[in-house]
Parts: structure tokens; C-alpha cells; sequence
């Protein structure tokens, strides 16, 4: 018998320069598109810091019109700022409403977190969407009624109202910040203090809290940032002598009245520098893709 030898058929092969044509391609597209958003973002940064320079010039500017420098530099407008927008005492009442923000803040959301954090009970993946939507969503849309609410209870113009406005998104975002170090921490080491006979508030107290200092730190700076450039809140809950320096910031601009722009630009400058030292130092201890990260992993855990 003779056997028929069939030939083996060969996959076709693409040519090799139609291939690396097509990797040579893809990588030019792939530098374009990494070009443009470079150049996107260096726009915007440039944008943005000629803006910035543009308001610190005029602010330190005798006389700046119609040329590239001014005329002459001075420091009397930042005086002069001081005084005609009573910097002194703004800035005391920022601070007296940050600083209880903060504390209650502290208060109501480190517990919370950890409730939170530790429990599992029914309705909870319903309750963290609930603590959650004050930060997803723009302070203005329920600020308005919040507003309202505070004027029919006659809180609203007073440091009260305020506090108590700013504690809204305040609250849940130390529960944002807090719920990952909780988390972090060994169910084990609370189970020993119990066993040497600690109460729940003797634990939290000697156990958890010295474990959890960074992220009450983190916790606090970050909410201290958030409540000194938050607007929108206090500019509709806040009176005369309830004004953050942000919503003084907002009047000395739109307020009726002549103002000069230098003062005005020595005042945003003021507040800028406020902001911005207090923001740095936030980002020391604590990384901003935890909280992005936290905001998309949160509901699926609970």
C-alpha cells in the first residue's frame, strides 16, 4: 500500500513590516496623545500661575496701569486691608469656627468611622451612601434648604448656624478619612483589652485613639482646609460678625462701595497664603488617592 502524504498547510503570516508598521504607528499616536495632555496641563498650570502672579503684583503695585510692571512696589496696601476689611477680627472668628468644626467633627465622626468600620448590621450600605452624598454632591443643592431651616430656627447669621452648616459635609468626611486607619488596626489588640477588663471607653480612650493619632491628625487637617475655603455654606448661613475669610474675601469684591482693586488683591492674597499653608501641611500626612480609592471601595464593602 502507498500512502499519500498530504502537505501541512501553514497559518499565513502577516509581513513582518506590516506589523512593526503598525507598532511604529501605535507608538507615534501613543507620543501624540501623551504630548497633548502634556500640553494641556502645562497650559493650565501656566494659566494658573500667571493669575496668581498677575493678583500678588497688584497687591505689592503703587500704581500699575497699562504697562507690564508698576510703577513703583509697596507693602501699604496689605495694611490698609487689614484695616478697611477688619482682617483682625475675621480672621478670629475663622478661626473660632474651625476650630469647633473641627472638634465636633472629630466627636461625632471617629465613633461613627468606627462603628462603621467594625460592625455589620442591616441598612448599612444605605447609610454610608447617606453619609456620603454631601460630598458627591455640590454644597449648593442643599445648602439653600438647609438654609432655610436654620432661619425658621433663627440660627442662621449666627457663629452657631455656621458651625453647624460646616458640620454637614465636615462629618462625613472624617468618616472618609477614618474608616482606613480603623480598618487597619487588629481586632485582636481591642479583644485584649477587653479580656484585662477595659470598658468600651477605656478601650477607645488608652487603645484606640494613641493607635489612630496619625489619622485623626490627617483627619483634622484635612478639615480644617475644607471648612476654611468652604463658601457656599457659610456665605448662605452667615452674618455680620459670622463671616469666615472667605465670604469677607466675597463682599470686599462685590460688596457695594469703591474699594481699591490693590487692597482687594492684598486680601486674596491673605487668604490664599492662609489656605495654602494649612494645605500643605495636610498633605504631610495624608495621601489623597486613599480618599479616591475609599470613595469607590465604600459601598461595595458595606
Amino acid at each position: 500500500m502507498s500512502t499519500v502524504s498530504h502537505p501541512v498547510r501553514q497559518p499565513a503570516r502577516r509581513p513582518i513590516a506590516h506589523t512593526a508598521g503598525r507598532a511604529i504607528a501605535r507608538a507615534w499616536l501613543d507620543r501624540v496623545w501623551s504630548g497633548f495632555l502634556w500640553g494641556v496641563m502645562l497650559l493650565f498650570l501656566v494659566n494658573i500661575g500667571a493669575i496668581i502672579a498677575a493678583v500678588a503684583t497688584s497687591s505689592f503695585a503703587r500704581r500699575w496701569l497699562g504697562t507690564w510692571l508698576p510703577e513703583g512696589w509697596t507693602t501699604g496696601w496689605y495694611l490698609a486691608a487689614w484695616e478697611e476689611f477688619q482682617l483682625g477680627s475675621v480672621l478670629w472668628v475663622t478661626t473660632e469656627i474651625v476650630a469647633a468644626v473641627v472638634a465636633l467633627a472629630l466627636v461625632l465622626g471617629v465613633p461613627a468611622a468606627y462603628t462603621l468600620a467594625r460592625r455589620d448590621f442591616p441598612g448599612k450600605r444605605l447609610l454610608m451612601l447617606l453619609f456620603l452624598l454631601p460630598l458627591m454632591v455640590p454644597p449648593i443643592t442643599y445648602g439653600i434648604p438647609l438654609a432655610t431651616v436654620l432661619y425658621k430656627l433663627r440660627l442662621a447669621g449666627t457663629m452657631n448656624g455656621v458651625i453647624l452648616a460646616n458640620l454637614i459635609p465636615a462629618v462625613p468626611f472624617v468618616i472618609l478619612v477614618m474608616a482606613p486607619f480603623i480598618e487597619q488596626i487588629d481586632r485582636n489588640i481591642e479583644s485584649a483589652a477587653r479580656v484585662f477588663g477595659a470598658s468600651t471607653l477605656q478601650m477607645f480612650r488608652h487603645v484606640l485613639v494613641p493607635l489612630l493619632a496619625p489619622g485623626i491628625l490627617a483627619a483634622s487637617l484635612l478639615v480644617l482646609v475644607r471648612t476654611i475655603a468652604l463658601f457656599e455654606l457659610t456665605f448662605l448661613t452667615a452674618g455680620p460678625d459670622s463671616q469666615t475669610l472667605v465670604v469677607a474675601l466675597y463682599y470686599a469684591v462685590f460688596a457695594a462701595g469703591v474699594r481699591a482693586p490693590q487692597s482687594v488683591d492684598a486680601m486674596a492674597m491673605i487668604y490664599m497664603g492662609v489656605t495654602l499653608v494649612w494645605l500643605l501641611i495636610a498633605m504631610r500626612f495624608v495621601d489623597p488617592t486613599q480618599l479616591v480609592s475609599r470613595v469607590k471601595e465604600q459601598p461595595q464593602r458595606a
